[in-house]
Order: C-alpha cells, then structure tokens, then sequence
C-alpha cells in the first residue's frame, strides 16, 4: 500500500511534459472552442448544422461534433465526430474525420493532415494517388467567425464541395 502512495505522489508532482504537450498556446484551436452554427452550401444545398468544439484529455485534443438540422435525401441527419491533434515537434495538425455517410475502419482516407498558414489551417485528406480533398478552416478576427471551404480534388483540378460560415450560438 505505501508503495502504491509514493507512486501516486510522485506522479501528481511529474512535469507535465511527460504526459504529452497540450496545443501549441499560438494556435487557432482555442478560438474554435465553443457552439456554433453553420450555415451555408454543402453538395450544391443550402445546409444549417450545429457544430460544437471542446477541448478533450487535459486539452490535448480538439473534438468537433457536427449535426445537420435538416435530414439527407436517405432520411438520416448528417452527423460527425472529428478529432484534431498537433505534433509538438513538427506542429503539424493531424484529424481524425468520422460520419455516418460510410463505415470504416479508421480508413487512413478520414486522416487529414495540415499546417497553420496565417489565420487558416488547411487539411489535406488523400483518397488515392490522385483524388484528394482538401479542407480548409479560415478564421475572420473582425467578426469572430469562421470560414470553412472543401474542395474535391481530382487529377490536381479541385471543384468547391462546400462553402459555409460558421458563426457562434
């Protein structure tokens, strides 16, 4: 038991560095945190969706999670679960995108990967040696909103998927 005790005291007093490194204190994810609405076109459709950003695991991660107001053609509501993360050496963004639009088995095709650039973090998800898709979350500081672009990708030729704003609740 007093063995237990010193192992437990001894990690409460460890550096938190041992733990792994929360996201880099500069980046734009802590200005995503909160509720949101977006609103906009999504697959040539005008789209309402609640979306929410909270930290997760002692603000390592970011989860979103995303739901449609309104149901799909099929009947089921768009829903998501993305997780993002960054590498403390590199700083290089990685998510993690689940839906309900297919199954899969954490396909390496719902990974996107992304570096800041300015006041936006563009992912890049590769689908094959030449379809990809790009998503990009541009933040406005004047209005405290952002911006979301998708852009299919195919051969290099990219076609705008969706073009939305999300604005706080």
């Amino acid at each position: 038991m007093r063995k237990v005790v010193i192992f437990a005291i001894a990690l409460l007093c460890a550096p938190a560095g041992l733990f792994g490194q929360a996201l880099h204190p500069d980046s734009l994810f802590p200005r995503l945190i909160g509720h949101w609405v977006l609103r906009g076109t999504i697959a040539r459709q005008q789209t309402v969706h609640d979306v929410t950003f909270e930290w997760l695991l002692g603000r390592e991660y970011v989860q979103m999670h995303e739901v449609s107001r309104q149901p799909a053609l099929n009947g089921r509501t768009y829903e998501a679960v993305v997780l993002f993360g960054r590498d403390p050496q590199t700083g290089a963004y990685a998510c993690m995108w689940l839906d309900n639009t297919a199954a899969a088995a954490f396909d390496p095709q719902g990974i996107g990967r992304g570096s800041v650039a300015g006041d936006s973090v563009p992912f890049l998800f590769h689908y094959t040696a030449t379809d990809s898709f790009h998503t990009t979350f541009v933040y406005d500081r004047a209005t405290d909103s952002w911006q979301w672009h998708m852009d299919n990708d195919s051969s290099g030729v990219r076609r705008p998927f969706a073009r939305v704003t999300l604005t706080r609740r």
